[in-house]
């Protein structure tokens, strides 16, 4: 009895995290419910003379947000929402050969934070490495407008500080400034403060600490001489070293309205705003641009759903013909699994690309592929002679090591190809994966507990339903 106990109360809290699962993959349900109910609720306490207590009474709304996560509708991918992608060339001759792949590394962090920042969702930034040639491909999906799409990504300034070369040329000040690997890269972030004296625009500049070091050593060796300090390559300012500055703060100034001839601070807030968003450490040279549809998207998108739908059932009729009731019992898991499967999608979030949608029905029939090991040897201990009850343990306990290796390589090989593959290939092996290691979770522990209660009831222990 103890054992039967703690069964039903795993079942219990099982049946409580799909139930949740479910409001979280479609809180519509519970919000209609609740609209249709709260009046009555009311009506029923006014009834009885509860009118100060009306308003305490009710169901409320299903939450917006579970463990910190916002729960919104689907991620959907370019491939299937529709939007822009855009090619550019890198130019990194203006940095060390031995600070290329930091620099690489932070321009692609500096364009997926410009994206972010200006609200598109789940950007997709991908460095391309090939011999002599750095890519970067950005991928705006639910973005149709291009020119908004160059925008967001162009509007990110490259951020420079320069000094003097060795024979500046007195005729023209801003001729002779020279690199000195000081970019945007380094920045912390940027604030717009104002001139105690002028109470002219100002933006503030903090570097983190390994651009600390270099802004401290740069203004220690050009004391009395200017630093030039360019956003995409043209010169803002060029303040005269006075002392070395170990602090790692400087001030860009001479933001200036071309119209009015006067200072202005709106000038210097998007100048702010935009290092913040991501200044770039290296330029960037666009050399492609295409705009994918969103009704081929939606159109494909809505055969493989279609497809998904056929195989899960084919995946169910062939568990109830061949298994009998330990295959309705798969089946009622799999309904477990797809629930949670979709919840954890909403939750983590994953978007939803093509690739990751084939992983995620590929997944459905690996998803049964425990059931049907367990199931094999729990017959074979049955025609020994075994007790239902006791072919039940011994069948899971049997199978458990082909089903742990099993899976095991199946995930090992989504860590791989994620790590290691393409955008659309690493949409595919985070759904294949996240789906083989929840399978395990539902073949294993949700099956064998309802195979555990269910065999107590003496009208389901007959053999030919085993």
């Amino acid at each position: 009895m103890r054992g039967r106990g703690r069964d039903r109360a795993i079942l219990a809290v099982i049946f409580v995290f799909v139930l949740t699962a479910a409001f979280i993959d479609y809180p519509q349900i519970w919000n209609d419910a609740a609209n249709r109910l709260n009046p009555k609720i009311d009506a029923a306490v006014q009834k009885i003379g509860g009118e100060k207590l009306a308003w305490r009474v009710g169901i409320s709304q299903f939450p917006t947000a579970f463990f910190g996560r916002t729960l919104e509708e689907f991620t959907l991918g370019l491939d299937v929402q529709g939007g822009v992608q855009m090619i550019y060339d890198i130019d990194s001759s203006t940095v060390a050969q031995g600070d290329k792949e930091e620099a690489l590394q932070a321009l692609r962090d500096a364009i997926e934070r410009r994206v972010n920042f200006f609200g598109v969702r789940e950007p997709n930034v991908i460095l391309e490495r090939s011999p002599g040639v750095d890519r970067l491909i950005v991928e705006l999906a639910g973005v149709s407008d291009p020119a908004e799409a160059l925008a967001i990504v162009q509007e990110a300034p490259f951020l420079e500080f320069r000094e003097e070369g060795e024979a500046p040329d007195p005729q023209d000040p801003y001729f002779g400034f020279v690199a000195t690997g000081l970019t945007g890269q380094h920045l912390k972030r940027a604030d717009v403060v104002f001139d105690p004296n002028t109470n002219e625009p100002q933006v503030s500049v903090t570097f983190n600490d390994a651009g600390k070091d270099i802004f401290a050593e740069l203004t220690r060796k050009n004391l009395n001489k200017r630093i030039g300090i360019f956003l995409d390559g043209n010169l803002v300012s060029a303040p005269e070293v006075q002392q070395e500055i170990p602090s790692g703060q400087a001030v860009i100034t001479g933001f200036i309205d071309p119209q009015t001839g006067a200072p202005s601070i709106d000038i210097a807030k998007e100048i702010a705003r935009n290092l913040n968003a991501g200044a770039l450490p290296m330029r960037i040279n666009l050399v492609s641009q295409q705009q994918v549809g969103a009704a081929l998207g939606q159109e494909v998108l809505a055969r493989t759903i279609f497809a998904g739908i056929i195989g899960f059932l084919a995946v169910v009729l062939f568990m109830l013909i061949v298994y009998r009731f330990p295959g309705v019992l798969a089946s009622l898991a799999l309904v477990f699994y797809a629930i949670l499967f979709i919840a954890l999608f909403k939750l983590i979030p994953v978007t939803l690309t093509l690739a990751g949608i084939a992983g995620v029905i590929l997944s459905i029939g690996m998803a049964v592929d425990a059931n049907i090991l367990i199931f094999a040897r729990m017959r074979e201990e049955m025609a020994s002679g075994k007790t239902l009850s006791a072919a039940i343990d011994e069948g899971f306990m049997r199978a458990w090591t082909s089903i742990f290796d099993s899976n095991m390589s199946t995930i090992l090989t989504s860590v791989i190809l994620y790590l290691v593959g393409t955008s659309f290939v690493r949409g595919f092996a985070l759904a294949l994966g996240v789906g083989v290691i929840l399978s395990m979770f539902t073949a294993v522990f949700v099956s064998r507990r309802l195979l555990r209660e269910f065999s107590r009831f003496r009208y389901l222990t007959v053999p030919w339903l085993w």
